[in-house]
């Protein structure tokens, strides 16, 4: 069996490990998912999806659609469920990842949509960072660290990687980790409510 298909198989595991630990949290009442972050997040991991598979992306390109399929169900839950302190540039972030895929369509360029939609993701994690920096207990540490390792091994087991295929897990492990790591220390500066 080809490694990459089990690099794959291990990425999938591990993300649905990652958001059963998220599903958890939200039923629980603990974690409040940011619903615009998660929407623009569907959009995005879908266009991202296809854009990989179209440049060759291969069995790492599952690890996306995977991503792509719970962030639409977190999407669904966070309607009723999550936060909904919606901004003006949580409207952008929205616009911009619909923009990826029209820019896509106009070009015909899926590394013109991996670019946008890559820029949208750093925006897209705003309105999820701005609630975490108020309310660190809000979001699921060990989620989003987990999800760290998940996009990591997506790298090795693309089976083409080129701009197209890896720009958009890239990206990912960055914000991933920069939420992560302020999670950790908003939570040592404020004492669990």
């Amino acid at each position: 069996m080809d490694y990459k298909i089990i690099l794959t198989g291990i990425g999938i595991v591990i993300g649905f490990v990652s958001y059963a630990s998220y599903f958890r949290g939200i039923f629980r009442g603990q974690t409040k998912p940011h619903v615009f972050s998660w929407l623009v997040w569907t959009i995005i991991n879908w266009t991202a999806f296809f854009a990989q598979l179209v440049k060759g992306g291969g069995a790492g390109s599952w690890i996306t659609a995977s991503n792509a399929l719970l962030c639409t169900l977190v999407a669904a839950i966070a309607l009723s469920r999550g936060e909904k302190n919606i901004t003006r540039s949580d409207w952008y972030a929205l616009f911009g990842a619909m923009g990826g895929i029209v820019v896509w369509i106009i070009t015909r360029n899926p590394l013109t949509a991996v670019i946008l939609i890559s820029i949208v993701d750093c925006f897209a994690i705003y309105p999820t960072f701005r609630k975490t920096y108020l309310k660190p207990y809000e979001e699921n540490l060990f989620s989003w660290s987990i999800d760290l390792i998940k996009f990591i091994l997506q790298l090795f087991a693309l089976k083409s990687f080129n701009l197209t295929t890896a720009l958009f897990p890239i990206v990912i492990i960055v914000n991933d980790a920069a939420l992560t790591a302020m999670i950790i220390l908003r939570r040592k500066s404020i004492i669990k409510p």
